[in-house]
């Protein structure tokens, strides 16, 4: 699919966040609140560690931060998020991933539905699409003039990587979730940038989606992402 290669992707995700920051914020925010809850220390805690890195990398302020993490640990909140997973499908079958954060299902449950049936999918059962993906690390680094492909290489296996795929366009990297911040940490110490850097959910088979249906399945990602209780979605479009 044209418009789905990994490097647009990452491009158009970034020129669509800095045109909505505030939504991004509020975002990686409930994400800290979520991980903190289950710890406050983040070097005990390796999910408040990575949101507190994607805030950093996504250059929300230290006092959103700050106010997530008190929110977390109850000074003067009487807010209740909880994770809600749904499962589905797009144009010609895609399977589609959306990992939400809501204090109202009720709320957030019908806008879903409707994101999906407007745009040539359906909403499907738990587990209907959920068996397609892997969670896993992802990296992805930028090609430049000045890129040492034997130094990116075997610094990234020296880290734990799992897999390393090079391109015309950069390098992806993938490790188990687990090792993600070991792997990430060690090859920024080796003065590595990344393009983006992430826990994902990555699809083990793809689908295709034929030309005429393209503009539909992005209106359809369009106004999953846009909804504010939806944190991330995932998707197995060919590219």
């Amino acid at each position: 699919m044209a418009g789905h290669s990994k490097w647009n992707n990452i491009k158009n995700r970034k020129g669509a966040q800095d045109a909505k920051r505030g939504k991004i914020f509020q975002k990686i925010s409930r994400e800290i609140y979520m991980a903190a809850k289950q710890g406050a220390d983040p070097d005990m805690n390796p999910a408040l560690r990575l949101a507190i890195e994607k805030a950093k990398s996504a250059n929300v302020p230290n006092d959103v931060v700050k106010r997530a993490l008190d929110k977390a640990s109850g000074a003067g909140n009487d807010e209740n998020y909880e994770e809600v997973i749904y499962e589905g499908y797009g144009p010609n079958g895609v399977a589609v991933l959306v990992y939400c954060l809501t204090d109202n299902r009720n709320r957030t449950a019908p806008n879903i539905r409707v994101a999906f049936t407007r745009n040539g999918g359906n909403l499907g059962s738990s587990g209907s699409v959920a068996y397609m993906f892997d969670r896993k690390g992802r990296l992805m680094i930028e090609r430049t003039e000045d890129t040492d492909e034997d130094m990116i290489m075997l610094a990234a296996l020296e880290a734990g990587a799992e897999d390393i795929e090079s391109s015309e366009e950069g390098f992806e990297i993938i490790t188990e979730a687990a090792d993600f911040l070991q792997v990430k940490n060690e090859l920024e110490e080796s003065g590595i940038e990344f393009v983006s850097a992430d826990i994902e959910m990555i699809p083990s088979m793809h689908t295709a989606i034929p030309e005429e249906s393209e503009e539909q399945f992005e209106k359809m990602l369009d106004m999953l992402e846009d909804d504010d209780d939806v944190q991330n979605v995932y998707h197995n479009a060919a590219e």
